[in-house]
């Protein structure tokens, strides 16, 4: 599959035919979709276009639900949640909108759980953990980059000595590993394979 003109936020997945990433649209998916003029329309009050995503916002005296909606409660505004609140027989209680956020010590925002320091995410051998607020991704390890192979996108060996990004001596071999490389000073010279004289 190639795709002459490249597939900006997208695959190629055929002769000039890209597969776009949610929230972009196009030819060569370049072009930011516009969600808030889809049809069911995304948030039940007001939309907010953004590059490759869309913000709903709730008019004045509702509030944003964890679920999208917007939710009129006078005692959840009084409240003054960060993000949302819910009533449960009388009781106001403020809302996180993703597990990987929790309240707050003043109950009313919400802060974030590192989950690659608590061991909450579990990432693939060769891949390492980084936090995001709310979440957390799993990016490869140094000396692997993410490709598309088979069907899927795998973290595969940078090949340091073919990609000339080594910094092994003028007199010296360069020798890739997985993740890394190793450089050997040449037939009669002696050193580190970084140092060779």
């Amino acid at each position: 599959a190639t795709c002459g003109l490249g597939c900006k936020y997208g695959e190629c997945m055929g002769p000039n035919k890209c597969k776009c990433f949610p929230g972009f649209t196009g030819k060569t998916c370049n072009q930011d979709l516009n969600e808030c003029g889809l049809k069911p329309r995304p948030c039940e009050h007001r939309c907010m276009n953004t590059h490759g995503s869309y913000k709903c916002y709730c008019l004045n005296g509702y509030m944003l639900m964890p679920d999208g909606t917007c939710a009129s409660s006078r005692t959840c505004a009084m409240v003054n949640c960060q993000y949302g609140c819910e009533e449960v027989k009388g009781q106001v209680q403020c809302l996180c909108p993703s597990g990987g956020l929790q309240l707050g010590p003043n109950g009313r925002t919400c802060i974030d759980i590192d989950e690659c320091s608590t061991g909450k995410a579990v990432c693939s051998y060769n891949r390492r953990c980084v936090n995001t607020f709310g979440s957390f991704y799993c990016k490869c390890q140094l000396g692997y980059e993410l490709k598309y192979t088979s069907g899927r996108y795998n973290c595969v060996d940078v090949n340091e000595c073919v990609t000339n990004t080594h910094r092994c001596n003028l007199h010296a071999e360069c020798l890739n590993t997985q993740g890394s490389f190793q450089c050997k000073c040449k037939q009669g010279y002696r050193g580190s394979g970084f140092d060779c004289a």
